[in-house]
């Protein structure tokens, strides 16, 4: 953990009437105290383990002492993925190939969300892309056993707020993730008007990396996230944990936030290849940064649960 973090288990184990002196314990009566691993010396502090990756001093030790920590989430917690791309776009494998390496992680189901039309220089699907790309869907499910691919779509949010496709054509998808690719240089409340009103539409299950930064390369854009979070709760949308090692997107530092509103997280790993599937990793790494527990992530459901939250906008 980080200084501050070790500075307040000291303080609490010195409560305790402990010293640690170097990389010691001492009792009250001077004597040597065992401290085999990190659960010892967090127990003889009067407090739970704390994992590793909450040590952040963001309000862990007060919540460990009150034995309030959460069960954090798990990899092995996740059924499924839903931000993946195929060679139907800018993926380099097919539906099949991606469907089997998601399969083999044990998943039971995989979420194919390629470009829309708008992303014309990733391959954005034309609207006859989408219906040959769900007829492929359909004949792949009717061979799989005890897997599903779900038919989703990376919409890009345009300019003004609208989500690509008229809306006959969103309708046809399982779920929609909606994500801003281009003129990222808009005022802060620009593009923060134009978030809300693409979380407006219905057809917008997940928000897709939502601060746009790349790490090293290019900032978030001055988004107001008090706003995205708030109206992401009011209208049932959830917001990604981009799991991309480029994107890393939402910042952990504001989970904590979003699941204190409520607010459903969906870990993606943004995958272009069957590789990029274990990205998840690290997006179950920021969830656990941000004290998400299973019930916080969207894909720890089942894939008929995803369908139904996406159908749940639409018929409210």
């Amino acid at each position: 953990g980080n200084q501050q973090h070790a500075s307040e288990v000291i303080f609490e184990a010195e409560a305790k009437g402990l010293r640690v002196e170097g990389n010691q314990l001492v009792g009250k009566n001077g004597g040597r105290i065992a401290v085999p691993d990190e659960a010892t010396l967090y127990k003889a502090a009067g407090l739970q383990f704390v994992p590793p990756e909450m040590r952040e001093s963001r309000g862990e030790i007060a919540a460990a002492k009150a034995g309030g920590l959460p069960t954090l989430i798990e990899h092995s917690d996740l059924r499924g993925v839903l931000h993946c791309h195929s060679d139907y776009s800018d993926g380099t494998a097919t539906i099949e190939q991606m469907a089997k390496a998601a399969r083999s992680r044990g998943w039971e189901y995989l979420g194919i969300t390629d470009h829309s039309q708008a992303a014309h220089y990733a391959g954005g699907l034309k609207p006859d892309d989408v219906l040959r790309q769900h007829a492929e869907i359909d004949k792949l499910n009717s061979m799989l056993k005890d897997f599903r691919i779900l038919k989703g779509i990376e919409a890009d949010i345009l300019r003004d707020g609208r989500i690509d496709y008229d809306e006959k054509l969103l309708e046809r998808f399982d779920f929609v993730i909606g994500s801003i690719h281009a003129r990222f240089k808009q005022t802060g409340a620009q593009i923060t008007e134009r978030v809300l009103r693409a979380m407006d539409d219905p057809h917008l299950t997940i928000l897709a990396h939502p601060t746009g930064r790349l790490l090293l390369s290019r900032p978030a854009y001055d988004l107001d996230l008090d706003a995205v979070l708030a109206k992401a709760v009011e209208n049932g949308v959830a917001v990604e944990v981009n799991a991309d090692p480029h994107r890393l997107d939402l910042d952990w530092r504001y989970l904590h936030n979003a699941k204190l509103r409520g607010v459903m997280i969906e870990v993606g790993p943004d995958a272009h290849s069957p590789g990029g599937l274990d990205a998840t990793e690290l997006g179950i790494g920021m969830a656990r940064k941000g004290w998400l527990e299973p019930g916080d992530v969207l894909n720890t459901g089942s894939a008929q649960s995803i369908i139904d939250f996406a159908r749940k906008r639409l018929t409210a």
